[in-house]
């Protein structure tokens, strides 16, 4: 037989002698090492001890040995039996391959994607972090790389991708997929931008995302790849497929060159003659089943008729499937009424007996190809006379080539005709032009007439033609090819001698056609030449073909063969052993017998293919191996326990689909659903025991910890429940015991996989790949559950079920978390380290709950109470670890606060995590630590401001002094540390503000009484101080004590200031306005409360207050320092007081001045004081606008300084109303007034301003006192003038 350990190399012929030898050595293996162990024995008795056993060692090593090569030949024996069982399989699955008629290869299933491995894996990671140090030309914003950098840390890094890469179900579409589910969560929360939408961003991130994911990998060869994958994906083709399923059963090539021939796959009649026959064995199988009752044993006594019927039902179907087949594609449609035969119920009759084919049924369509290439041994004809050929087939349509020379009679040229003649006469002529005048028809030259068949030659060959009398051309002979098709539905044709009973009652050869007229319906025809029809026909139904020995008395025909019908003998005869042999197959193959006829021996070496002889096969086998093919491919197919044979092949199947490139996920590839459909189909097997034994091999790649789709699951589940109950999925009425049996154990063992699965859907079900799977388990899981099919589960038992496992879970997630963080809890450990534990650890936790939410929460939407029941579990394990890590801190370390930041900003924003058990919790814990922090806060800002105002030099830093920040950083600080707490219950939240404001009263009330001892508020003003403020904010408050102790130190400092011009605003009283100005701001910028719209208008109230009494400080502040700039000006008025007309002081200043003018040159009068102010003034104005930070204030102190100066001027003028004023005075006011207008004009004083009426009021009393000095003393004021001022002015 067919040796299963040869191999496909050049040794393959001489394993069947190495097989022998190495049983041999098996067998002399137990002696030789008798013989050596026996030597071993010889030394041990020499060494022995006197009393010992000598030969004890030797047998004992004979023991061993015999054993060992028992074990040896076991397992050889075992390895070639499951050689032979998958050989066989390979035999039933090349025909369910070579001629389908059941199945198809579906086009509707998902694509699957190729898997990612563990060196894509690392590349893609590698990928990644080059983006992420900038090392790739992507670009890239912030908020993206953020969202890459979170993918990488929290994906790819990640020990769950590891695994699903490692159990071969992760493809880079999850990769993908998961990759988008984070960006869309994070672009829905990004805020919206004019002009670009959200989905724009998102699309321009995957494209990016795709980028890193790609590399530079090479765009062209990855998409040759993927359209190869997607094709084999598919849809395959036969030779695919045969290749396919020699990997999966490991057939060797050579082995199925070997079955194919011998099964003779490439001939479809034969294949579909294996059809019938193995249906009519299964026929016959149902009635001996019926007739001997060995069904097997079923659920139920009345299954068992049920049975038989189902069997025949089952083949009826596959009768009526291969009866709808069309003979040929394109060909004629037989349209037969067909009914069951009496005869025989394993074929399909055409009706009753007397209702036969007609001759007009088996009429077939030929077409012929005629070819004519050149005519030799023309001499009749002149060299340049004209020839050309006609052509014609039956006596119809001619065809003529074209026109050549007589010299070169050449055309090849091809006429194609179609005729329903199996014997055609083709006529093909030789004409040449006549020449004559009154010639009508061209003179013909010779002429040829062939009958080809359909077995003629194809090739071109000369054919000698018929001249007319006395024509020279004696050896005319022309060359043509006639070929004519073989129509699909004419299976053989020949000519023979026949005679029969019914039909060919006379011996004489005929020309016979096997003509199929549909899949079950054949006929032997006998024709005449020229003719459509048949002359005689016999149906083959029924009959038996088969060799016979020359018949005595029958002249004609070398060879003889039969066929025998009861009440009928046709015997046949031809000249050729060859030919009998393919006729006795054909017919053979139309019978449709269960015989299969033999040759006789002699002509055992005869070709079986024909007359046509092929090369022979480079393999060659000796008679072994040719009857081990034979014994594979003769043994009827309803012999076998296909039930058995099925299973091994849908476990080889299935595992060569988990280990293929694809991530499947248990889905079988279209090619193979195919095979597997039509081997079903084909060869009976039941539908409840093909997915018991699918769920059976899920299931163990499931308990692998390989991902499995549960859709997949619960399909082959729901199928097995449904033909239990009796609810017949595929039409099987019959429940047997086994599968009943089966199916119990399966539901079981399923029951807890699937409890396994929900446990632990962190890890079966990672990052919720694949998509919806965990859904469907849960689905699954309820659908187990139930009792029968139409019963419900409960909800109080899912509900409990469900409960029971996230409880296990949270358990579970937690120890493995601990181990992925490598914590381990040491009360030795220092307390700084396990708080860092703590930390790390809780966002772990935190990550592990965002992501069962993000990823795992949909599928337990129906329970989200026990998803957060599930969450508490979870924290309450991290409680116990939190609590002993946070007693072991020492005393007043704020250490811990951020620890409680992370968890809170978590757990404030779950609904249903907040305010739940750990939450409370933690509140509870925090409580003391925030109220400590708070007390120690107040004691720290109040020391700081004592300390502050004592030791402060004033000096600028920043938008204030060293004070004034200090204090605004602290009380930031501490602000944002309560906003940073986000408190959750309200009511201590409200304590904390509350607790805040006090302690900004205390700090007020101490405020007050130091601002008491400087003595610069009564106690009317500090009692409203006290009462309106007492309720403010921290911040308001604190506000307010820089405003009154910065007015305390600013009165000070302006009273110890001088008055005269060399005053020189101080940095330090710059630096006063500047905190003044800050503490505004901070008050309008931090002192708001989100407590309500009540507390908003109180609040408002408030703050009004806090903002009037900061405008009260500043304005007292400015009216002092203008008070300090008027009194510089009141003291240069004075000066010129002293030249007042009829004073003594004026009088005496003339006379020295006239009189010192007579010898020596004096000095310009007024120059030197207004000169001296106006220095002042500039150099004042420079301080003020560089130094003060808000240009409000500058313009305000400027507005007020300006109207001062004019308005003393205007009222020093006015109290010398009645007198002249002296050329000095003149000459200084002028100057001081011209300057002061223009300078102030110039610092963005307004002219509304400028020109008040104080203004106006000096300018005309000085032009008039400028006109009258004009006229009295000529050029005596040296070019000073108001009018310089007007012209300045314009």
């Amino acid at each position: 037989m067919l040796d299963p350990s040869s191999s496909e190399d050049s040794s393959g012929e001489s394993d069947q002698e190495v097989a022998p030898e190495a049983a041999g050595k098996l067998g002399a293996s137990p002696s030789g090492k008798r013989v050596n162990s026996s030597r071993a024995g010889s030394q041990l008795r020499q060494s022995a001890a006197p009393g010992g056993a000598p030969g004890k060692g030797a047998k004992d090593n004979s023991g061993a040995g015999e054993e060992e090569d028992r074990k040896e030949r076991e397992r050889i024996q075992k390895e070639e039996e499951e050689r032979k069982i998958k050989l066989q399989i390979y035999v039933f699955v090349l025909r369910c391959i070579a001629y389908p008629f059941n199945a198809k290869q579906p086009t509707d299933m998902a694509r699957r994607q190729q898997k990612v491995n563990k060196q894509q894996l690392q590349a893609v990671k590698e990928r990644f972090m080059a983006f992420l140090n900038g090392e790739t030309q992507i670009v890239a914003d912030e908020a993206f790389c953020n969202a890459v950098r979170s993918y990488h840390e929290g994906f790819l890094k990640s020990e769950r991708v590891s695994r699903m890469v490692q159990s071969g179900s992760c493809s880079a579409n999850d990769f993908r997929e998961v990759f988008k589910k984070n960006i869309e969560r994070r672009i829905r929360s990004l805020p919206e931008i004019d002009g670009l939408s959200k989905e724009t961003v998102l699309s321009s991130w995957i494209a990016k995302y795709d980028a890193i994911y790609r590399g530079d990998e090479d765009m062209r060869r990855q998409t040759q790849r993927v359209h190869l994958s997607a094709v084999s994906e598919l849809i395959l083709s036969k030779e695919q497929l045969y290749e396919m399923f020699q990997q999966i059963l490991g057939i060797r090539k050579f082995e199925h060159q070997l079955l194919y021939n011998a099964c003779q796959l490439d001939n479809v009649d034969e294949q579909a003659a294996q059809i019938r026959r193995e249906l009519d064995g299964r026929l016959q199988l149902a009635e001996r089943i019926a007739r001997e009752k060995k069904q097997p044993k079923f659920v139920s006594p009345d299954m068992e008729a049920l049975f038989v019927e189902e069997l025949r039902s089952s083949v009826n179907l596959l009768m009526a499937n291969l009866e709808s087949l069309p003979v040929s594609k394109g060909g004629p449609d037989f349209k037969q009424k067909l009914k069951r035969s009496t005869l025989n119920n394993s074929f399909l009759d055409l009706g009753e007996e007397g209702d036969i084919l007609s001759k007009s049924d088996v009429v077939l369509s030929f077409t012929l190809e005629i070819v004519i290439v050149e005519v030799q041994g023309l001499k009749s004809v002149a060299p340049n006379r004209i020839v050309y050929c006609t052509m014609e087939v039956d006596g119809g349509e001619k065809l003529q080539t074209d026109q050549a020379e007589a010299a070169r009679p050449q055309w090849g040229t091809q006429g194609d005709f179609i005729t329903t003649h199996p014997l055609p006469s083709v006529k093909v002529k030789l004409f040449t032009e006549s020449t004559g005048v009154l010639a009508l028809e061209d003179k013909e030259l010779g002429r040829v007439v062939l009958n080809p068949t359909t077995n003629g030659p194809k090739q071109a060959d000369f054919h000698r033609m018929v001249v007319p009398k006395n024509s020279q051309d004696t050896e005319l002979k022309i060359k043509l090819a006639v070929r004519m098709d073989k129509p699909p539905a004419l299976k053989h044709s020949g000519h023979l001698y026949a005679v029969g009973q019914r039909v060919w009652k006379r011996w004489k050869k005929r020309y016979f056609v096997l003509v199929q007229v549909s899949q079950y319906t054949f006929a032997m025809c006998s024709y005449r030449e020229k003719k459509a029809e048949p002359q005689e026909l016999m149906q083959l139904e029924g009959y038996t073909v088969d060799y016979c020995d020359p018949q005595p008395g029958l002249q004609g025909g070398r060879v003889f063969f039969n066929a025998v019908k009861e009440g009928d003998l046709v015997m046949f005869a031809c000249d050729d052993e060859s030919d009998r042999v393919l006729w006795v197959q054909a017919m053979y193959r139309a019978t449709g017998q269960s015989y299969k006829p033999v040759p006789p021996l002699q002509n055992k070496t005869t070709n079986c293919r024909g007359a046509i002889q092929k090369a022979a096969s480079p393999i060659s086998l000796d008679p072994s191996q040719r009857q081990g093919v034979e014994e594979l491919i003769s043994s009827p197919p309803c012999h076998f326990d296909h039930a058995t044979l099925f299973s091994v092949l849908q476990k080889h199947t299935l595992q060569h689909r988990m280990n293929d490139s694809f991530s499947c996920l248990g889905w079988f590839s279209p090619g193979q659903v195919f095979v597997l459909d039509e081997y079903c189909a084909r060869y009976g097997v039941r539908g409840c025991h093909r997915h018991l034994s699918y769920l059976k091999g899920l299931m163990e790649y499931s308990e692998n910890n390989t991902l499995v789709d549960p859709t997949l699951l619960h399909y082959s589940y729901a199928f097995c429940v449904s033909h239990v109950h009796g609810n017949r999925p595929d039409g099987m009425g019959t429940v047997t015991a086994e599968e009943k049996e089966e199916f119990e154990a399966i539901r079981s063992r399923l029951m807890a996989l699937l409890e396994y699965q929900i446990t632990h859907f962190r890890y079966c079900f990672p990052f919720g790949r694949p998509d919806g799977a965990l859904k469907a388990t849960l689905s699954l899981q309820e659908r187990v559950l139930m009792k029968d099919i139409t019963t419900p589960v409960p909800p109080e038992d899912m509900k409990k079920l469900i409960q029971r496992c996230l409880e296990t879970a949270a358990r579970l997630n937690y120890s493995q978390l601990m181990e992925y963080a490598q914590i381990k809890v040491d009360a030795q450990a220092a307390a700084e380290k396990r708080l860092e534990d703590m930390m790390r650890l809780g966002e772990l936790c935190i990550e592990v709950l965002q992501q069962n939410d993000e990823h795992h929460s949909e599928a337990f939407s129906w329970w989200p109470d026990l998803m957060a029941e599930h969450a508490e579990t979870f924290l309450s394990l991290y409680r116990d670890d939190m609590d002993a890590a946070l007693q072991v801190q020492p005393v007043d370390s704020w250490d811990s606060f951020p620890l409680f930041q992370l968890l809170n900003n978590f757990l404030r924003t779950d609904c249903h995590l907040c305010n739940g058990t750990f939450h409370k919790h933690l509140q509870d814990l925090y409580v003391p630590l925030v109220v400590r922090y708070i007390d120690l806060m107040e004691s720290s800002i109040a020391q700081s401001i004592h300390r502050g105002f004592e030791q402060e030099t004033w000096q600028s830093v920043n938008n204030g002094s060293a004070t004034s920040e200090d204090l605004f950083w602290k009380l930031d600080a501490l602000q944002m540390f309560v906003m940073d707490l986000h408190w959750p219950e309200p009511e201590f939240a409200k304590h904390l503000e509350q607790r805040l404001k006090l302690m900004a009263s205390d700090m007020m009330e101490a405020c007050v009484k130091r601002s008491d001892r400087g003595g610069h508020h009564s106690d009317q003003s500090r009692s409203y101080v006290c009462q309106c403020l007492c309720s403010l904010s921290t911040k308001s408050l604190l506000c307010l004590v820089f405003c009154l102790r910065t007015k305390s130190a600013f009165d000070n400092k302006m009273q110890k200031s001088c008055k005269s011009t060399e005053f020189r605003v101080p940095l330090s009283v710059c630096t006063m306005f500047n905190v003044l100005m800050d503490a505004k701001k901070q008050c309008s910028k931090l002192c708001v409360l989100d407590t309500g719209q009540e507390s908003d208008k109180q609040w408002q109230q408030y703050h009004s207050k806090i903002d009037v009494l900061i405008d009260e400080a500043f304005k007292e502040m400015i009216s002092s320092l203008i008070s300090k700039f008027a009194s510089v000006l009141d003291g240069v008025l004075s000066k010129l007081s002293r030249y007042d007309e009829g004073t003594f002081f004026s009088s005496i200043l003339s006379f020295t001045v006239k009189a010192a003018a007579k010898y020596v040159e004096v000095p310009k009068p007024g120059m030197d004081v207004a000169d001296t102010y106006i220095t002042f003034v500039r150099q004042n104005q420079d301080i003020l606008r560089e130094r003060i930070n808000d240009e409000v204030y500058i313009e305000e102190v400027f507005d007020q300084w300006y109207s001062s100066c004019m308005k003393a001027v205007c009222i020093w003028l006015t109290d010398r109303l009645d007198l002249q004023l002296h050329m000095y005075q003149l000459k200084t006011l002028i100057k001081i007034v011209k300057k002061t207008y223009r300078d102030f004009r110039l610092q963005g004083v307004l002219d509304s301003t400028l020109n008040n009426k104080s203004y106006e009021t000096v300018y005309n009393r000085l032009t008039v006192e400028e006109a009258t000095t004009a006229v009295k003393a000529g050029d005596s004021l040296q070019g000073i003038s108001m009018r310089d001022s007007d012209e300045e002015e314009d």
